[in-house]
């Protein structure tokens, strides 16, 4: 072994400083959180898809409102995505005012798709029974899954929504840093990631043909 090569390998690759992996303390615990929530999701994304194969699914969504609907709030997540890129580019480049503007538009995304999600759930308790202690489509379960995971997605939407108005008014007045608001494009992507999932398994695999 070469002395140059000793010395390299001997060097250390962290001298105590605050960022031992080359990533700021926000943007690695946004990525822990992440880990973490994916193994929730995953879990019951596949608890949903055992009780599907184990039972009698039922069917119940029907093109219009409910696949109508769901196909909108997906385009409106994925625009959200889109507008966090923009946001996230503007605030490395210096533009904190396109910056804000950016971060604003996704939570405006972000609102509009809970209030589409609001309206579809009303649908399907008022005018079609289902809760998710009981349905009139058979196995209980499909109900219990359907708003327990759903939900969860969109209280994270809601969380996010708050999360983002936090950071566009922090970085307006300079509190923040364009780390912070990369951290929160993270949480959005992430939020926005799960949904890609969701509408599928739930929405698409159980569509009426009736």
């Amino acid at each position: 072994m070469s002395e140059g090569h000793a010395a390299v390998m001997a060097e250390p690759t962290w001298r105590g400083g605050g960022t031992p992996l080359a990533v700021g303390h926000k943007k690695f615990g946004m990525w822990l959180f992440i880990m973490s929530d994916t193994l929730t999701f995953s879990g019951l994304l596949i608890a949903y898809s055992y009780l599907r194969a184990a039972n009698d699914w039922p069917t119940p969504f029907h093109f219009f409102p409910s696949i109508v609907f769901s196909t909108i709030m997906t385009l409106v997540l994925l625009t959200s995505s889109l507008t966090m890129v923009y946001a996230v580019s503007a605030a490395h480049h210096g533009a904190r005012r396109k910056a804000v503007k950016w971060i604003w538009l996704t939570a405006l995304c972000g609102s509009i798709f809970v209030i589409l999600h609001g309206y579809e759930w009303m649908h399907l308790m008022v005018d079609e029974g289902m809760y998710p202690w009981a349905n009139e489509y058979g196995t209980p379960a499909f109900g219990a899954t359907f708003f327990l995971i759903t939900g969860l997605h969109m209280f994270h939407v809601i969380s996010g929504v708050g999360y983002l108005a936090i950071v566009a008014l922090g970085y307006r007045r300079g509190k923040w840093l364009p780390e912070d608001v990369e951290v929160a494009g993270l949480y959005w992507h992430f939020v926005d990631l799960v949904w890609m999932f969701v509408f599928p398994m739930i929405y698409l695999l159980s569509t009426s043909v009736d």
